[in-house]
């Protein structure tokens, strides 16, 4: 049995209900500006097998609880955007909603990682109609949202890759890149979101 056991039905509800939600506010800005908010929306329920690695990798027993109330992320949200105001946006927008409310947040966006990697969290708990893993109804689940722009992700991909492949001869010398690469996309990124204020104002 899938470690989530009853509340797997449950846990892709709230998924989508949170996902209905963003792609409705994208809809509707598109409708008004003629403009998308992001380019990219990602989700997805973390696997079986992930979880129960993550629980022993954090001491914890492999159930329900452990699963979907200490751990908060077996939602996974990732939106890509275009432009950095866009990300503060879709925050903005997020914290809005009725049934969600803000656990954590981390702006690496404005306080970028030492390595120069730059994101923006939120741990949600989202209300439901349905029993959670705690006995209480209405229940609470938890979803994890990063928001990046598109090289943003693009840099997220590669430090990814450099992190989880173990034999890498020069991983000084590319981590000393990527940082360089972070800085210069950083820049890149507010010479952007200058460029389309620019344009707007006409």
């Amino acid at each position: 049995m899938s470690i989530y056991g009853l509340y797997e039905n449950t846990l892709e509800y709230t998924m989508n209900t949170l996902v209905s939600s963003i792609e409705a506010y994208n809809k509707s800005h598109y409708e008004a500006s003629g403009h998308h908010v992001y380019e990219h929306l990602n989700y997805r329920i973390k696997t079986d097998a992930s979880m129960r690695e993550k629980c022993d990798r954090k001491s914890l027993l492999q159930n329900e609880k452990s699963a979907l109330c200490d751990i908060k992320d077996a939602i996974g949200l990732r939106i890509v955007t275009r432009f950095v105001d866009d990300i503060f946006e879709l925050v903005g927008f997020i914290k809005t909603l009725d049934n969600c409310t803000v656990v954590n947040e981390k702006d690496y966006v404005t306080t970028p990682k030492e390595n120069g990697y730059r994101s923006y969290h939120l741990i949600l708990a989202v209300t439901v109609p349905f029993e959670d893993a705690l006995g209480n109804n209405p229940g609470t689940f938890y979803a994890e949202i990063q928001l990046r722009t598109i090289a943003m992700d693009s840099w997220a991909a590669l430090e990814h890759e450099m992190t989880y492949k173990r034999e890498i001869k020069s991983r000084e010398l590319i981590k000393s890149e990527l940082k360089r690469c972070a800085d210069e996309l950083a820049s890149c990124d507010i010479t952007m979101q200058t460029i389309r204020d620019l344009i707007r104002e006409g």
